[in-house]
C-alpha cells in the first residue's frame, strides 16, 4: 500500500510499505477513505516530537471501512464505517477507568503516527478497536466525521472544559487555526459573553468571526490593550492558547485576570517562560493536558443532530495520492488560507476482508 512516511526532521514520503497486519486480538484493520493533516504533524516533521522515530507513517485522525477484526473484537466487524480515534484505550489501566485514555498505560493513549503506525495511508491497523473506533451513523459525512477524530474533543475538553468556560465569561483564544475555531465553536455552547480571537493571519480571524468570534486581533494589533479594553482593566476570565509557540503562551498569561484559567491546547516545542514573579499572586490556574476523547461520543450526537459545524472547516479537498500536496498546503496556512485539507472522498460501499486479500494479491 501507501503511505505518507516520516525520514526525520524536514523529510516525508508517499511511498509504498508493507499492508498491516493484525498483531492482536484486539486489533482491526481499517482501509481509510478520508484522512486529515494535524498541526501536530508539522510539529512532528520539525523535530519538535523525538518520540516519532523515522521510518514511521505519520497521521492519527481518519474515518474509514473495517475490513479485518481479530478474535476478541466485539463492537465493529468488516464492513462497518467508523471513526478512528486520535486516542486508543486498553480499558483496563487505572488512566482508562477513570476515562482519562490520553494517559493510557495499557498500550495506548496517542500511539497512532507516534509510537505505532499511523493513519496517512490507505489502510492502518487500529489497536484496542472497541474502545479506539467509534461506528458512524449514515446521516454523518466523512468529511465531517473526521473533525471528531482530534480537533473537537481536543478543543473541547483540554480548552473549553480545562478552562472552565462559564456564562457570562469572556473567552480569549490565541490561535484561529483548525483548534482554535474547533475552540470557539464549542465555548460558544456554554453562553460566554464574548469571545476574542487572535491570530497573525487576517483570513483565520475572518473565520474567526464566522464561526462565532465578537471580536478580533491580529497578533502584531496590541491584542492585550484590547482585552483590556474590552473587560475594564481586569483580563479574561479564560484564556485558550491554540498555537504552540512561547510568544503566544506568555501572552496568554499577561492576558488572563486574577483568578482566572489559562487552558494549554498547543504543542510546544521550546521552552517558555513562567513569568511567577507576576503570577503568583493572581491565584491564576494554568492547565495542560493531551484529549481524553471521552468527549466523542457526545460530539458525534451533536454533529448528527447539526449541532456542531463541519466541513465548514474543510477548506481543501484533495485525493489520498496526493498527500505531499497537501501538506505544502496545510504548511503554509498563511499563503493558502488553509484550514482543515480532507484527502478521500465519501464511501459507504462495503468491503469485505477477503476482498481485499484477494485484490492485493493479484
Amino acid at each position: 500500500m501507501k503511505a505518507l512516511v516520516f525520514h526525520g526532521p524536514g523529510q516525508t514520503a508517499w511511498q509504498d510499505v508493507p499492508d498491516p497486519a493484525i498483531k492482536d486480538t484486539a486489533d482491526a484493520i481499517v482501509r481509510v477513505d478520508a484522512v486529515t493533516i494535524c498541526g501536530t504533524d508539522l510539529h512532528i516533521i520539525k523535530g519538535d516530537v523525538p518520540e516519532v522515530t523515522p521510518g514511521r507513517i505519520l497521521g492519527h485522525e481518519a474515518v474509514g471501512t473495517v475490513v479485518e477484526t481479530g478474535g476478541d473484537v466485539r463492537t465493529v466487524r468488516p464492513g462497518d464505517r467508523v471513526l478512528i480515534s486520535c486516542i486508543s484505550s486498553c480499558g483496563r489501566c487505572s488512566y482508562c477507568r477513570e476515562s482519562r485514555y490520553g494517559q493510557c498505560r495499557g498500550g495506548g493513549g496517542w500511539v497512532l503516527g507516534h509510537t505505532i503506525d499511523g493513519t496517512q495511508a490507505e489502510y492502518v491497523r487500529v489497536p484496542f478497536a472497541d474502545l479506539s473506533v467509534h461506528p458512524l451513523p449514515n446521516a454523518v459525512e466523512s468529511h465531517d466525521a473526521v473533525l471528531l477524530a482530534d480537533i473537537f474533543p481536543t478543543s473541547y475538553e483540554v480548552g473549553v472544559l480545562n478552562g472552565k468556560v462559564r456564562p457570562g465569561d469572556t473567552v480569549v483564544v490565541v490561535g484561529a487555526g483548525p483548534i482554535g475555531l474547533a475552540a470557539i465553536a464549542t465555548a460558544r455552547l456554554y453562553s460566554p459573553g464574548r469571545i476574542i480571537a487572535v491570530d497573525l493571519a487576517e483570513s483565520r480571524l475572518a473565520a474567526a468571526r464566522a464561526f462565532g468570534a465578537d471580536a478580533t486581533a491580529g497578533a502584531t494589533e496590541q491584542p492585550e490593550q484590547l482585552v483590556a479594553d474590552l473587560t475594564d482593566g481586569l483580563g479574561a476570565d479564560v484564556v485558550i492558547e491554540a498555537v504552540g509557540v512561547p510568544e503566544a503562551f506568555e501572552m496568554c498569561t499577561r492576558m488572563v485576570r486574577p483568578g482566572g484559567r489559562v487552558a494549554n491546547i498547543g504543542v510546544h516545542g521550546k521552552p517558555a517562560t513562567l513569568h511567577l514573579e507576576e503570577l503568583w499572586i493572581k491565584d491564576v490556574t494554568i492547565t495542560t493536558g493531551l484529549v481524553d476523547t471521552s468527549s466523542t461520543p457526545m460530539l458525534l450526537r451533536m454533529m448528527a443532530a447539526g449541532r456542531l459545524p463541519g466541513s465548514e472547516l474543510v477548506t481543501h479537498r484533495f485525493e489520498l495520492g496526493q498527500m505531499e500536496e497537501a501538506y505544502d498546503v496545510f504548511s503554509r496556512a498563511g499563503d493558502t488560507g488553509a484550514l482543515k485539507v480532507v484527502l478521500g472522498g465519501p464511501r459507504h460501499d462495503v468491503v469485505a476482508a477477503a476482498a481485499r486479500h484477494e485484490t492485493e494479491g493479484a
